[in-house]
């Protein structure tokens, strides 16, 4: 086996020369992808639950929204300092601990018995995801190959939306044939995750910050944390596309099961087929598109995603009860914006920054993104649902993704240029 080295910058001679702990690499990204499928299935799990919930617990679309909310609140807010903590400490001793936490909590999900007891159990959740977020993604980065960046990162980005938005519905709808009620659903899914946690121990190297691929030409940063992170202008820029990217995801997985069962009027069971295609369409994306990305350029391939993610929900909102057409359009709109996630949460960020900010950075940019795109949005859009019905919903998700395309080709730019801090934030050149 051979011994892990510095990394340096994908592409040189020392990256193909160097020898690498291949063997490492692969079970730290294999149990680091399966921590952020079961984050997924935790997050996601609650909303193919929402229409049988909505009758025992008195819910409605607005509700649904705030309890939505009250997670990526949390956890955009958990982030942004968890992402300092993890800079500081290492990354192991952050995700160890915050994937015990939440999956002890999603099982007590099943115990809420209205909207104020949800609201409270799915915010304690979004604190131990938004600490584990952050922490993973970097913890990616470091375990990989530089030439495998790219790669590795949608790889193990790919898995939360594949398991909760994907599998999620199917094991949702499954469950509840076998087991006596919705409250049992989530004690089972809350398990897996204590197993994980054990390996994780075992497995994971206690790390200390490195010099990352992508950063390691970068200047070395003062200290950690959320404050220093966005002294450079591209920290911003790229929160600001993953307000719109996670405002335009969150919103069709939270409010689409509905718009599916009330609006086009599909039964349970077609639901969660059509609804799997989110989860199995970024299976696809967020390996692929972060993949094309370390040989066309991160920009190039962001934009070629949002300009396919939009035209595909484009055609869905015009589409009827037609569950096929309706999976591949769904397919491809979800697969195409979680590639765009995967990029700018990935490599797109750690480039932006010094090595030791690399975990501040991502917390950074998950923190603006969750508590704008995942809080604020889907809470507007449950009222918006409420009040101009659930049609609407598949619009507003487009929107989003419009306003993070012309984000994209207005302010961001191609890593590779050293990076300068300011001495404020700012919201000047993109990356």
């Amino acid at each position: 086996m051979t011994t892990r080295t510095q990394p340096d910058a994908p592409g040189t001679a020392i990256d193909q020369a160097t020898p690498w702990d291949t063997r490492y690499e692969f079970k730290a990204i294999g149990l680091l992808t399966i921590g952020y499928g079961l984050l997924g299935l935790d997050r996601f799990i609650i909303n193919p639950l929402f229409p049988v919930m909505q009758k025992d617990l008195g819910l409605d679309y607005q509700d649904m929204g705030l309890i939505s909310a009250s997670l990526a609140l949390a956890w955009g807010t958990s982030a942004l300092f968890s992402g300092g903590l993890a800079d500081r400490l290492g990354c192991k001793r952050v995700l160890v601990p915050a994937l015990l936490a939440f999956s002890l909590l999603v099982a007590t999900s099943g115990m809420a018995v209205g909207l104020m007891s949800l609201l409270l159990i799915r915010a304690l959740m979004g604190l131990a995801e938004g600490a584990y977020t952050p922490a993973s993604v970097v913890a990616t980065v470091a375990a990989s190959k530089p030439s495998r960046v790219g790669l590795n990162v949608g790889i193990q980005q790919m898995a939360q939306p594949l398991v909760g938005l994907g599998l999620g519905p199917l094991i949702a709808i499954g469950l509840l044939k076998v087991l006596p009620s919705w409250h049992w659903v989530f004690a089972v899914v809350g398990i897996p995750g204590l197993a994980l946690a054990v390996l994780m121990v075992r497995v994971l190297r206690d790390d200390a910050p490195t010099p990352t691929a992508a950063a390691v030409h970068a200047p070395e940063s003062r200290s950690p944390g959320a404050r220093e992170a966005l002294r450079y202008p591209s920290v911003f820029v790229a929160g600001l596309c993953m307000v719109c990217y996670l405002g335009g995801l969150i919103t069709l997985a939270t409010f689409l099961p509905s718009y599916l069962t009330d609006h086009l009027g599909l039964p349970l069971d077609t639901m969660g087929v059509v609804m799997a295609g989110q989860g199995l369409g970024s299976l696809v994306g967020m390996v692929v598109v972060p993949a094309f990305s370390d040989r066309a350029g991160r920009k190039p391939a962001l934009i070629a995603a949002l300009v396919v993610g939009v035209v595909a929900l484009g055609l869905f909102i015009f589409t009827g009860p037609e569950p096929v057409l309706l999976f591949m359009l769904l397919f491809i709109a979800l697969g195409s914006t979680s590639g765009a996630i995967a990029i700018t949460l990935g490599p797109l960020t750690s480039g932006a920054v010094p090595a030791t900010l690399a975990a501040s950075a991502t917390g950074v940019v998950v923190g603006m993104g969750e508590i704008l795109g995942g809080a604020l949005a889907p809470a507007l859009a449950g009222w918006a649902a409420k009040h101009a019905g659930i049609a609407i919903i598949p619009q507003l998700g487009l929107a989003a993704l419009l306003a993070g395309l012309a984000l994209v080709l207005l302010g961001v730019r191609e890593p590779g240029v050293k990076p300068r801090p300011t001495t404020g934030m700012s919201t000047g050149p993109g990356l």
